[in-house]
């Protein structure tokens, strides 16, 4: 299958996004991710056991939520991607490990895995994220009794 030079621009600035995401996330740099979502941005954390809302919600959720954490990353991989004019759909492996600190005890290190489903929307600013969706494939054993 031949690309377009323009796909293949489309593609790698969505890429950017995503890598973007995971450094954003990883080194706490919330307002960063001002520059990675859409103004109207939906984002949707509820089968990972997080909340859904808007941009700023989000935000408030992770300042709020990952101080728990000693450590963690995201790690993205084999994104499907597919454009269509100025809006793309992709769904990317995120493997993400975290170190959960237990005071003098050896801390404990947590492996989720997910697929962020996302919607992009290209801006007078370049490609966003215009709606993400954290979609569960597995977490630590005995973490969640039932899946919500």
């Amino acid at each position: 299958m031949t690309r377009s030079l323009q796909e293949i621009s489309d593609r790698l600035e969505i890429q950017d996004l995503l890598v973007d995401y995971s450094h954003a996330i990883d080194h706490a740099d919330w307002d960063a991710l001002d520059e990675l979502f859409t103004i109207d941005a939906v984002i949707d954390y509820t089968e990972m056991g997080g909340p859904r809302g808007n941009l700023a919600e989000i935000k408030d959720f992770l300042r709020s939520a990952l101080p728990v954490f000693a450590s963690y990353q995201h790690l993205v991989a084999t994104s499907k991607v597919t454009v269509a004019g100025d809006l793309a759909h992709g769904r990317t492996i995120c493997h993400n490990p975290m170190v959960l600190a237990s005071g003098d005890a050896d801390p404990q290190v947590l492996v989720f895995g997910l697929w962020y489903r996302d919607t992009f929307r290209r801006t007078r600013d370049g490609w966003r994220i215009s709606d993400r969706y954290e979609e569960r494939c597995y977490v630590p054993p005995g973490f969640w009794t039932t899946r919500p």
